[in-house]
This record gives C-alpha cells, structure tokens and sequence, in this order.
C-alpha cells in the first residue's frame, strides 16, 4: 500500500480523534487556568519544541518576508482568533453544547465560500453530506441543548457573537493557507503561525486577564498534551489535509468532532450517553463520508 494512500485512509481518523481531545482539555484546565494565558503558553512551548525539532533534523526556514508573513498571518487567524476566542466565550458563559453547534459554522462556510474562493467543486451529494452532517449533530447535542435556557443565552450575547466569529475565522484561515502557504516545510511554518498567535494572544491575556495559572498535576499533563497532540500532532495533520485535498476535507471532519468529544467525556467523565445520541453519531458519519467522497 502506497504511503499516499496510508494518509489518505488513516490520517482523517487520526486527526478527528486528536482534535476533539481539544474539548477535554479545555474543560480540564478550567479551574486553574485563566484560557487566554493558558494558550499563550501553549503557543510559546510549541514554538520552543518546534524549533529545536527543525534545527536538529535540518528543515527549510522560508527564505522570503512574505512567507514569513503569511505564517504569521494563518497563526492569528486558526490559532489566535480561533482558539482564543472560543476558550474566552465559553469561560464567560457560552455552554460548551453552544460552543460545539457553531462548530459546525465552518463546515457549511467552507461549503458554501470553496467554489467561490478556491475554485472547488461542491457535488450535489456533497452539499446532502453537509446537511446530514449538521442533522446527526443537532440530534447529538439535543439532549443539552433541551437542558439551556433561553435566559442564558440572552446573558451571554455579546460572547456568542464572539464564538461564532472564530469560527469565520478559522474557516477563513483554512482557505488562506491553501492559497498562500500551499508548499514549504511545515516543521518550520508551524513555528511561524505559533509566533503570530503568541503575539496577539498574549497582550489579549494581559488585557483581559488576571493571568492566573495553577501549574498542578493535570494542568501540566493537559499542557503537555496541549502541545505535543494537539498543537504540533493534530494541527501538522490539519495542514496536511488541507494541502493533500480540498479544503472542505478537514472542515468536513468537524462535524464529528463533538460526537467524539462526547465519547471522550464519556469513557473519562462518566457523562450520560443515550441511544438517540448514538444514533446522530451515525447520522453525521453518514453525512460526513457521503460529503468526503471523491466521486
């Protein structure tokens, strides 16, 4: 079996099950950590951990400003706005069931914007995915989003607007890397992008802040995973799709992103998981294999 069709085969499940840990670990660190210092950490150590790994296995530094510049640029948008912005909605109120329904903004953004800014053909099957997709994961969902109260999100307006902006953000984030950073050694353009979200997320923190950190047990080891599976492991793979495919590929993916954080909090937290949320997890599988079909 060819190398390309290994990645093409495992590289999405992968993927899916490193990016929903995302989930865990923000919920993890919620007690001790302020999200937005948190992240400014997590971004300066993967920075570190990249750029030792770079120079001792010789990769490629862009060799332009420009491309430096366009990492910058992909960092603030997929990692800053992105990761910042969804860790600060939902520690100032936005129920994390919320936060995880507007997930589902950039796989139907990313739909809708592919024919239009990266000349992608979206298949009538595919759009039948999408909205599968976005079904099975409001059946996933529903039995907390039936426990939200309408007050609630009244109370939290301003950072749901903030959420789901992220989400924009991150969608667009995704087209600018295929179109701009398209080629060029990932090992060094992730230390850029890292650099770029470092330098916005931490004024952010100072701002608004009191950049508290408990570093006990399981804020460490969520840092450590932070970094090393999710920074460096799930977002190499995130990049890697996008250049080995369309960009609605990985965005696709995210539809099942919640149902296998439910799982995750399931198997680590004992939380409830009911028949007719199993049965949106295959609703959404459904959608998202009928949306990634090559043909």
């Amino acid at each position: 079996m060819s190398s390309s069709l290994l990645f093409d085969r495992f590289a999405p499940f992968l993927f899916l099950v490193l990016w929903s840990t995302g989930w865990i670990a923000a919920r993890a660190i919620t007690p001790y950590a302020d999200p937005l210092t948190f992240l400014a950490w997590r971004y300066v150590l993967a920075a570190a951990a990249l750029v030792i790994f770079a120079v001792f296995s010789g990769a490629i530094w862009p060799r332009r400003a420009a491309d430096w510049g366009h990492g910058f640029v992909s960092g603030i948008m997929i990692h800053a706005i992105y990761l910042g912005g969804v860790w600060w909605a939902v520690r100032h109120g936005v129920p994390a069931t919320i936060s995880a329904l507007l997930a589902a903004i950039q796989p139907i953004l990313t739909t809708i914007l592919a024919p239009y800014i990266a000349k992608e053909r979206i298949r009538p099957l595919q759009g039948l995915g999408v909205a599968l997709g976005f079904c099975g994961l409001l059946i996933v969902l529903s039995p907390k989003l039936a426990g939200v109260a309408p007050g609630t999100l009244a109370q939290v307006a301003w950072p749901l607007v903030v959420n789901a902006l992220c989400m924009v953000s991150v969608t667009l984030g995704a087209f600018y890397q295929k179109r701009f950073i398209p080629t060029g050694d990932l090992r060094t353009v992730t230390v850029l992008q890292y650099i770029g979200a470092f330098s916005v997320t931490l004024p952010a923190a100072f701002l608004l802040e009191d950049m508290h950190v408990t570093w006990n047990a399981p804020v460490i080891a969520t840092m450590v995973w932070s970094v090393f599976g999710l920074s460096i492991g799930a977002i190499v793979l995130y990049f890697m799709l996008i250049r080995h495919g369309a960009v609605s590929r990985p965005a696709q993916l995210i539809f099942l992103v919640p149902p296998t954080a439910a799982v995750q909090a399931w198997v680590l937290f004992g939380e409830s998981l009911s028949l007719l949320q199993l049965g949106g997890m295959a609703v959404t599988a459904l959608g998202v294999a009928l949306a990634s079909r090559k043909s």
